[in-house]
């Protein structure tokens, strides 16, 4: 039985055990994943699992609830639905249940890469044999794996809906006496990693955070590689661009207000990669352009959130959407790209060379007369979301940068600071001309940044106060 025949199947048992007014919709989703895991140079465990999970929403006598379940035999399924109608009839009246999806035409989505739909474990040892010899006789520990995931959706209307999804995905480390370098990568295609590519750049970012040195605390300008501005965009999409959040005042989002540098664009573009083409509800996805040029253009809305602010959803529901909101998942940093590129070498110099592994890094790091160049941020945590102030840790290397050149490595350092102010006006000073994705734990997520220079970040302290 295919996804959309269970999907059906679901709804159609709603109406028979709930009633002709009980509203449903469900959706089914089937996924491979496949990981191969190492660690001191050397796969220790490759795994696999195919799954078929269901998720069902119901509406009955104005009150709603949610269920799940991996049973999908018929009595599996009918214990679902009951214990779900049993929910529903237990949780507080829903005046906000804003409806069903009406049936509706599902955009086009980009079609699958299919040999990494079927990758083999061997394809993926391939990639990490590759990155542990770059390394050049670092100890090295990461992950490689590959994800297929084909999902359906029907509700009571009629509406149906499926697509098909893949991802590949690289993170990887080397470490030197104690210093770790990481290079990671998502695509939509595992021809598209490059074990050696991304083995070479960890080592070389090992080999250059040798021998750290303590700074003072204090505003510093940045260079913020892909991994660190991928924490940008998830915290202002989760705290910032959520509709929810928006109707409930805890958003710092000002539709048509120009919040941002004029160099930033911000478009979530679900199908932009190989993604489902509609969301949790049944809506269509399609590209949402959140901040253009600096100005804020929208939030994003599910069903819920659009009614009550009297629009239409943008396709951004997601399951527990009612608790969490709508959130943009696929968020694309686009702008004013940093200017010719300098040679990667140049920007190095002395133990610190290897710090700068790319070309458009290299030209943000060429205008800095002094700041940091930073890896990754880990361990970040809101203490404000309205103005949206995050404090965290830096991690996987910090360089201090001296008239345009890298010249030593810098212990890890903790910061506070407000993420919509840092990329404020007249605060952005370059971006990178090529958006890197980054893997995300979540299904279906990712981020897409550049490099990123900005004039001001604020650093408390050292990591370990």
């Amino acid at each position: 039985m295919t996804e959309l025949d269970l999907a059906g199947q679901v709804v159609e048992l709603v109406r028979r055990l709930g009633g002709p007014a009980a509203q449903a919709e469900a959706v089914v989703t089937r996924a491979d994943l496949a990981l191969t895991r190492f660690a001191n140079s050397g796969i220790h465990q490759n795994v696999s699992e195919s799954t078929v999970g269901v998720r069902l929403r119901v509406h009955v006598d104005g009150r709603t609830a949610a269920g799940g379940g991996s049973v999908v035999t018929a009595d599996g399924l009918s214990a679902l639905v009951e214990r779900t109608l049993t929910a529903a009839r237990l949780c507080p009246p829903d005046p906000g249940w804003p409806g069903l999806a009406p049936p509706m035409p599902t955009p086009d989505a980009p079609p699958v890469d299919e040999a990494t739909a079927h990758a083999e474990p061997d394809q993926r040892a391939d990639r990490v044999g590759a990155f542990v010899a770059a390394a050049g006789g670092l100890s090295t520990a990461g992950y490689c794996r590959t994800a297929h995931r084909s999902s359906a959706f029907a509700n009571s209307t009629g509406h149906s809906a499926y697509g098909r999804s893949v991802e590949a995905a690289m993170d990887g480390i080397a470490r030197r006496d104690g210093a770790d370098g990481v290079a990671r990568r998502s695509a939509d295609r595992l021809a598209d990693l490059d074990g050696a590519e991304l083995g070479a750049q960890a080592a070389a970012k090992a080999q250059a955070a040798a021998d750290p040195v303590e700074l003072p605390p204090g505003h510093y300008e940045v260079v913020f590689e892909p991994a660190a501005v991928a924490d940008l965009l998830q915290n202002l999409s989760f705290y910032g661009f959520n509709g929810k959040r928006y109707a409930e005042r805890q958003s710092f989002a000002e539709p048509g207000a120009a919040q941002f540098d004029r160099a930033v664009t911000l478009v979530d573009d679900p199908l932009g990669g190989s993604g489902l083409p509609f969301d949790a509800e049944g809506t269509g996805r399609r590209a949402l352009t959140l901040v253009e040029a600096g100005t804020t253009r929208a939030v994003a809305h599910d069903r819920r959130t659009g009614v009550e602010a009297g629009v239409e959803s943008t396709g951004h529901a997601v399951a527990g959407g009612a608790t969490w909101g709508p959130m943009p998942r696929n968020l694309r940093l686009t702008g004013a790209a940093a200017g010719p590129a300098s040679a990667v070498g140049r920007s190095t110099t002395g133990a610190a060379a290897g710090a700068v592994v790319d070309a458009d890094t290299a030209a943000l790091v060429a205008g800095v007369r002094r700041g940091l160049l930073v890896t990754d941020l880990w361990y970040t945590r809101v203490l404000d979301p309205k103005s949206l102030v995050v404090t965290g840790l830096t991690r996987n290397g910090v360089w201090l940068i001296e008239d345009g050149t890298v010249v030593r490595a810098v212990r890890d350092l903790r910061f506070t600071e407000s993420y919509p102010r840092a990329l404020g006006p007249g605060a952005v000073l370059g971006l990178g001309a090529r958006a890197v994705r980054q893997p995300e734990r979540v299904d279906g997520a990712w981020w897409a940044a550049p490099s990123l220079r900005l004039a001001s970040w604020h650093f408390t302290g050292g990591a370990s106060g």
